[in-house]
């Protein structure tokens, strides 16, 4: 099952974690409980896929489309960490979202009329429920810019099936991070809290990992 807390996929990225200290915003380590700010919330933006717009395959891996030959064009990266409340506590069962755009620049959403064709190969929204442990993963592309935006990846979580933050994600250190208005709206003490750093490698896969604090 795509959600099974121990299937493959979250056993190899939970594996690497737990060689890792857990890194305050100075890059010292710091304890898994200690208390943390929560993380800045964002616009929805104007593509979030309502239900009819998805396909019948939302799970966590947004490379592949359930009974379609092609893979998802583009750079693959997981995405991973944690669910926690300010306590540094995990919370189990937290529904998370992510959605972006494919790599010629196109959401999954009937209002984006771009004239550059959609990936049919990229699943454009899926979705993961945390672990015991708060933790969660995904397989998808590292994002690309579109006119008008650095890249990113929209994040969403709901608990108990109320929605607790919806916020963005952005590539560590990329040229167009200067110029985007959302980015910069941002309070620089709190942007690394919303970066993704594609260093560390799962089976050869870039990974990013960046715990979510409601």
């Amino acid at each position: 099952m795509v959600n099974d807390p121990v299937d493959p996929l979250r056993r190899r990225i939970l594996h690497g974690m737990a060689a890792l200290p857990v890194v305050g915003f100075s890059g010292t380590a710091l304890a898994t409980s200690a208390t943390s700010a929560t993380t800045p919330s964002a616009s929805e933006g104007p593509f979030y896929p309502p239900a009819q717009m998805r396909f019948d395959d939302v799970d966590r891996d947004l490379v592949k489309i359930v009974d379609k030959l092609e893979q998802a064009g583009g750079e693959i990266v997981t995405l991973a960490g944690r669910v926690l409340d300010v306590s540094g506590n995990p919370i189990p069962g937290a529904r998370i979202e992510i959605w972006q755009c494919d790599v010629n620049g196109r959401y999954l959403h009937r209002a984006d009329q771009g004239a550059i064709a959609r990936d049919a190969g990229f699943q454009g929204f899926g979705h993961d429920i945390s672990g015991a442990d708060g933790s969660y993963a995904f397989r998808t592309i590292k994002p690309v810019p579109y006119t008008g935006r650095t890249p990113h990846i929209h994040v969403k979580v709901l608990i108990d099936n109320r929605e607790r933050l919806t916020t963005q994600f952005y590539v560590e250190d990329h040229p167009d991070n200067a110029r985007d208005w959302l980015y910069r709206r941002v309070p620089v003490t709190d942007r690394e809290r919303i970066t993704m750093r594609f260093e560390d490698e799962t089976d050869n896969i870039p990974q990013a990992r960046l715990d979510i604090i409601v």
